[in-house]
């Protein structure tokens, strides 16, 4: 066994999921709320080697064997808040996210604040589904209750009528959140239940842009071509190598 071949093919299996994940990112960049994946590179002992023919193994004279591995991750930081003077557009400043309502009943979470109004006069999200209030109801405007106005506390009003608060939730540890399509996330099973954020500040005409740098994206993507030729390279030479033992031994 080649211990070499099979670290540089463990190599070339992280990259491609490295690349897979940047360019997801790229794509993704110009999305509302959207959080940067990352991908981590790790070691995992596979097996010894011996050192010295003699050696037991798991006792001196072994040397452990260690593959790459990569783990992937979401970068929670925050994205910058933009302008849009859009009356139903929501953008959290600070820790938390907005707390939606699926058609099912399910409950889902987001910082994209890309709201709108249903002929129902429903508060929904682009996607149609119900933004919850902090009683865990859907939003629901006036008939002729004229403009929509969100405090920094996230309570709406039309005209001198409340109409509720918007629910901003958060999670004491994200790294149990898992994305799903939509640029929703959810809690992971056996994950406590989202505590509600006492003093949000939110931003009416406002959006949160994703968190990710193209250009260091792209940059990312330049490190990786090199380091994958790297391990092709490595790949052809033990190839080459066990060749000519091959044809020397007849």
């Amino acid at each position: 066994m080649n211990v070499g071949l099979y670290q540089s093919a463990s190599a070339l299996s992280a990259l491609e999921r490295w690349q897979d994940t940047v360019s997801q990112n790229i794509t993704s960049s110009q999305t509302t709320g959207y959080r940067k994946r990352t991908v981590n590179f790790a070691t995992e002992t596979a097996g010894e080697l011996r050192a010295n023919p003699r050696a037991r193994f798991g006792g001196e004279g072994t040397l452990p064997v260690q593959f790459p591995r990569s783990l992937s991750g979401i970068n929670f930081k925050f994205g910058e808040t933009q302008p849009t003077r859009r009356e139903f557009d929501v953008a959290i400043q600070g820790p938390g996210f907005f707390e939606i309502q699926r058609p099912d009943g399910s409950r889902v979470y987001t910082r994209s604040g890309e709201f709108r109004m249903q002929p129902d006069r429903t508060l929904v999200t682009s996607s149609g589904d119900q933004v919850l209030s902090e009683a865990g109801a859907p939003i629901i405007l006036l008939p002729n209750g004229g403009n929509l106005v969100i405090n920094q506390d996230g309570t709406l009003f039309q005209g001198t009528t409340a109409l509720g608060k918007i629910a901003v939730k958060n999670f004491p540890d994200t790294a149990r959140l898992r994305p799903i399509a939509g640029g929703f996330f959810v809690p992971l099973d056996g994950t406590p239940a989202p505590e509600t954020v006492d003093n949000p500040e939110l931003l009416q005409g406002y959006l949160e842009a994703s968190n990710v740098t193209p250009l260091r994206e792209m940059v990312d993507l330049v490190l990786i071509s090199r380091a994958y030729e790297a391990n092709q390279k490595m790949i052809q030479t033990v190839e080459q190598q066990i060749q000519k033992s091959l044809e020397a031994l007849g």
